[in-house]
């Protein structure tokens, strides 16, 4: 993890709020439920300069662009970055280099996750950047499972027991006649 802790060395000395994986959610009631969170392990990430909020936002290149066409504050006019459609890239990474990585996620009932491999991510929709939410998606629950039961498979990915195995799912969402763990 050399070239995020030169990262975050650099946000440290220049003063800058944090640097942040960025997920994007149509479900925020979920995060909850965070067990982990995913990255692709072949794609390519930046990590951002967001001048609106003064942090360092970690994402594809497709979902930086995008955020720099967005307002932060539209009633004064205010974007995410200063210039309109312009974003400063301070590095890159693929997705194996993030792996691995001790997380603090808001909200989550886990002080600390993990990022994960998921093969699944398209780079193309979103951050690039996926929420593991075990207890209300299928595709989450049977990642984390793999990586839990087939250690040869999370070794590949440099994936040791400890940042696994002590996460099971945490229950938020209840249905009837399906339960508090759907997925």
């Amino acid at each position: 993890h050399g070239k995020i802790e030169k990262l975050l060395k650099r946000v440290e000395d220049e003063g800058k709020k944090g640097v942040f994986l960025v997920p994007a959610t149509l479900r925020p009631e979920t995060m909850y439920g965070q067990t982990n969170c995913f990255v692709l392990p072949t794609g390519e990430y930046g990590a951002y300069y967001i001048d609106a909020t003064d942090e360092v936002f970690i994402m594809s290149a497709r979902s930086a662009r995008g955020l720099s066409c967005q307002a932060y504050d539209a009633a004064n006019d205010v974007y995410f970055t200063k210039e309109f459609g312009k974003i400063e890239c301070l590095e890159t990474f693929t997705g194996d280099e993030l792996l691995g990585l001790p997380l603090k996620a808001p909200n989550a009932t886990y002080e600390k996750v993990y990022t994960l491999p998921l093969l699944t991510i398209s780079m193309g929709k979103g951050t690039g950047v996926v929420t593991s939410v075990p207890s209300d998606a299928p595709d989450d629950y049977v990642a984390l499972k793999a990586l839990k039961d087939k250690p040869d498979f999370a070794a590949k990915y440099g994936i040791t027991p400890d940042m696994v195995e002590p996460f099971e799912v945490v229950p938020i969402i209840s249905i009837e006649g399906y339960g508090d763990a759907s997925a």
